[in-house]
């Protein structure tokens, strides 16, 4: 009788390149294999390492990567044009631009530095029709206004990751055509408003992520995080959806190959489909 393989998770969202996985990026692979997880994207920060970010993607057949300069980084990296950043990602295992985006929270990079680079990384998007990866805290509205602005120019795919703000952002975005992606924070004691937004957004609308090495889920809260622990998040989406993890499983990865359209899904790996 030939077993039932179990549906394979996504981490849409990670950073393999951090000196945190320096040490043991294979037994990291091979714990997210075992755990179910069967692709993974590790996200640019900076465009100056961008090499060191698509040499990890091209050693690893599950792994694909993006291309651009995170909020904090606006500020010190040289600024780029949106052809140049298409240029980057022609590349086969480039499946999508940033993370870029506004972050007023820290407010690492000049605001105004951060506005110039979430527009260019826009545009990139909309020249090379691939998804736009956006980091947002506590910058609703105007994360809200860009993206706007920047859609009205002409229509791009893109994602809000790591949701963890107001449902006003999660909602306008999705109008807009984007997707969001839940982090370990879904599973945080204090995140009942984050849970409400995941329980209401449409289903074919939502991703998952570990944004590791930050952000543990629980149980595994105050451990650094890594690929594997994904399925937590996954698992706390299904019980606050009300469905099974498979269907959570099924979901959220049909929803990452209907948005990342470059990345391909290979032959299903035998580990975790036990």
């Amino acid at each position: 009788m030939t077993p039932t393989l179990k549906p394979l998770l996504v981490d849409s969202h990670c950073h393999l390149d951090f000196p945190d996985f320096a040490d043991e990026l294979d037994d990291v692979m091979r714990r997210a294999e075992e755990a179910g997880v069967g692709w993974m994207v590790t996200i640019c920060t900076h465009v100056t390492r961008f090499d060191a970010v698509l040499a990890l993607a091209e050693a690893h057949e599950r792994v694909f990567c993006t291309v651009g300069i995170h909020p904090h980084e606006a500020g010190a990296e040289p600024e780029v044009t949106a052809e140049h950043l298409v240029r980057l990602a022609r590349h086969p295992k480039v499946v999508g631009f940033g993370e870029s985006g506004l972050d007023y929270h820290y407010d690492h990079s000049p605001r105004e530095a951060q506005r110039r680079s979430f527009r260019v990384h826009a545009a990139a998007a909309r020249q090379a029709g691939l998804p736009l990866v956006v980091h947002s805290r506590a910058a609703d509205d105007d994360t809200l206004a860009i993206l706007a602005e920047e859609t009205a120019m002409g229509p791009f795919p893109g994602l809000i990751h790591c949701f963890s703000t107001s449902r006003a952002l999660a909602e306008g975005a999705v109008d807009m055509g984007f997707y969001i992606s839940f982090s370990g924070i879904l599973t945080f004691k204090a995140a009942d408003d984050i849970r409400s937004t995941a329980r209401e957004l449409p289903l074919d609308r939502l991703l998952v992520e570990t944004d590791a090495p930050y952000l543990a889920p629980v149980p595994k809260r105050g451990k650094r995080n890594e690929p594997a622990f994904v399925a937590h998040t996954a698992a706390h989406l299904a019980e606050v959806r009300g469905v099974e993890p498979d269907a959570i499983a099924q979901a959220t990865t049909d929803n990452f190959f209907r948005l990342f359209t470059k990345a391909k899904r290979g032959a299903v790996p035998a580990a975790g489909n036990g």
